[in-house]
C-alpha cells in the first residue's frame, strides 16, 4: 500500500490549525472586528463595539488610514460598594479597544460621515475623485 505525501501535509496543517487557534484568539482580544465595503463611489466601514456609548468612541481618519479606538470607564466605588450591593467580584471596570484600517484608496475626508447605533459603527468614506493627471510636453 503506497502512502500519499498529500495526506500527510493535510494532517500537519490540521494539527497546526488546532494549536495555533487559541492563539488567534489572543490576537484579536482588544480589537475591533470591522468589515469593509466598497461600494463603487466610496468605501463604508463597519465596525462592533458592544458596551461603548457613542461618547467613548473615536474616529480618526488620517490619510487612508481609519483609526477607530473606543475607551471605557466604570466609577470607582469606594470598598467595593455601590447602590445595588456589594461586589465580590469586579472584573468590568476598564476596557480599550482600537482598529487600524489601510483603505485601498484616497478618500474625501471632507465628505466622510459616521454613524453609531446599538454598538455598531458605520463610516462612510466617499472616494476622492480621479485625477485625470497633466499632459506633459515632451521636448
Amino acid at each position: 500500500m503506497t502512502r500519499n505525501p498529500f495526506d500527510e501535509i493535510e494532517r500537519m496543517f490540521d494539527r497546526m490549525s488546532r494549536q495555533l487557534g487559541p492563539i488567534e484568539d489572543e490576537l484579536l482580544d482588544g480589537s475591533v472586528p470591522v468589515d469593509v465595503e466598497d461600494r463603487g463611489d466610496s468605501f463604508v466601514v463597519t465596525a462592533d463595539l458592544p458596551g461603548f456609548d457613542r461618547e467613548d468612541v473615536d474616529v480618526q481618519l488620517a490619510g487612508e488610514t481609519l483609526t477607530i479606538s473606543g475607551s471605557h470607564e466604570t466609577d470607582d466605588e469606594a470598598a467595593g460598594e455601590d447602590e445595588t450591593g456589594r461586589y465580590v467580584r469586579r472584573e468590568r471596570r476598564r476596557r480599550s479597544v482600537s482598529r487600524s484600517v489601510h483603505l485601498p484608496e484616497a478618500v474625501d475626508q471632507e465628505g466622510t460621515e459616521a454613524t453609531y447605533t446599538n454598538g455598531v459603527l458605520t463610516v462612510t468614506l466617499p472616494k476622492q475623485e480621479a485625477d485625470d493627471g497633466q499632459s506633459i510636453p515632451i521636448n
